[in-house]
């Protein structure tokens, strides 16, 4: 236990301490975890729900979780990273938590560890989950953080796993293909337990798993599919259908894949958590979620989105198409060095017309210099201008100050860039053009 432990009185102190406490960043493997989780006796006494993927994770547990808000039920979520706040991490009955709520599991955790070295991530998770089943929840929905087997949300055993999409991000972890990324995503899967798919080409390495291990795979297509027109869609799986469902509040190319997954997990878990078809159309109707294709309106249209890969990016590309004309679209782009950031560059663009590279505060961070050096060395159109910027913030300011009001700002790329724009509230920015 560290001398400092009777100086930690806030949420800052902790995650400042937390910050120090590891020397690497992301270190792989279950068993320290596991150590402190039980000797802190963490169980959860409600049926657990993994969502695990490369993309449209949040997505999914934001509408497991208003659908069964609406149902009645009380659902906890933890999700990861934050935008602004780190409170944003865990929602108790739709509400974040409170700073005040989580410091005394940080304290338990401490107290726990004894001499077992845990990263940020690792000691935080810990924090959080305790809080959660301390919490008296009806469902807990837990968003697994970097790849699936290894990650520290692992160590609790799902009464049902959902796999979003498998795509190429953080290779050096989790391996150089589908493939190899697909089996550690698939390390969520439990022996006969519902394995949710809900990616439509699935890597082969998860079917296998699930077959190794005895897991109830339900595949897109096979156990469950969608159809749709303009107005409205339907849903079908195992005994259950869905007809007339309004889109999904959240916007976006791959929404009805996220929401044709979220009915199959909650069709697999009905016996022990049964959702009204009410419950189902208010909850996608109703659901929300910050910086995922979150267009704020106003002169100039801001559109902030945190996709940092090329799948991601493609999708937030169609997005951008489907929302009309505008006659110049601004970009304010930051992301991590370890990155695909040719390919996404490639993929914006099209669409942008100015480029604002901004510097981010994390040392994970590509600078703005070699952003806007990996844009020169691709970018073939001639009209294109770009800048660099010390941050999210005075890059925005930059593209407001440029912008004309019909004109649209992309703020895209991490959770940092993303989370810098939103620091102060948005809106404040255009009020030159509203005025």
């Amino acid at each position: 236990m560290g001398d400092n432990f009777a100086f930690m009185q806030t949420l800052k102190d902790w995650l400042a301490h937390c910050e120090r406490l590891h020397p690497k960043a992301i270190a792989l493997g279950l068993d320290r975890v596991r150590d402190v989780a039980g000797r802190m006796g963490l169980r959860f006494a409600c049926p657990v729900i993994t969502v695990a993927g490369t993309n449209g994770k949040g997505s999914t547990c934001a509408m497991l979780e208003a659908i069964c808000l609406q149902a009645g039920w009380r659902a906890g979520v933890y999700t990861s990273p934050h935008l602004v706040h780190f409170e944003e991490r865990c929602r108790i009955r739709g509400e974040a938590a409170t700073a005040d709520a989580l410091v005394p599991y940080f304290e338990k955790v401490e107290a726990a560890r004894g001499e077992v070295q845990l990263t940020y991530f690792e000691f935080t998770t810990l924090a959080i989950m305790g809080l959660m089943a301390a919490s008296q929840l009806d469902v807990a929905i837990l968003e697994v953080g970097l790849g699936g087997r290894l990650d520290a949300v692992n160590i609790v055993d799902a009464d049902c796993a959902v796999i979003t999409s498998i795509d190429l991000d953080h290779m050096d972890f989790l391996g150089p293909d589908r493939e190899s990324i697909g089996r550690e995503k698939a390390g969520i899967l439990r022996a006969g337990k519902p394995a949710i798919v809900s990616d439509p080409v699935p890597p082969q390495s998860v079917i296998d798993c699930a077959t190794e291990i005895g897991a109830d795979l339900w595949l897109l297509g096979r156990d469950f599919n969608f159809s749709g027109d303009k107005q409205q869609w339907g849903w079908a799986g195992r005994g259950r259908r869905y007809a007339g469902l309004a889109y999904p509040a959240l916007r976006g190319a791959n929404q009805l894949l996220n929401a044709s997954g979220v009915l199959a997990a909650l069709t697999a878990v009905r016996d022990r958590l049964p959702v009204t078809a009410q419950a189902v159309r208010n909850g996608l109707a109703m659901v929300e979620l910050p910086g995922r294709f979150q267009i704020v309106p106003g002169q100039p249209a801001l559109v902030l989105d945190v996709g940092h890969n090329p799948h991601a990016i493609a999708a937030l590309a169609a997005n951008l198409d489907a929302m009309g004309f505008y006659p110049v679209t601004h970009a304010v782009f930051g992301a991590m060095a370890d990155k695909d950031l040719t390919a996404m560059l490639k993929k914006m663009g099209p669409l942008v017309d100015r480029w604002y590279f901004c510097d981010l505060p994390t040392p994970r961070a590509s600078s703005a210099a070699e952003l806007m050096a990996r844009w020169q060395a691709q970018e073939t159109r001639k009209d294109v201008a770009a800048s660099t910027h010390t941050g999210p913030m005075e890059a925005l300011r930059a593209a407001v100050a440029a912008a004309d009001p019909a004109d649209r700002i992309v703020a895209f790329g991490s959770f940092y860039t993303v989370g810098g724009v939103l620091q102060d509230g948005v809106p404040r920015l255009q009020a030159k053009h509203l005025a």
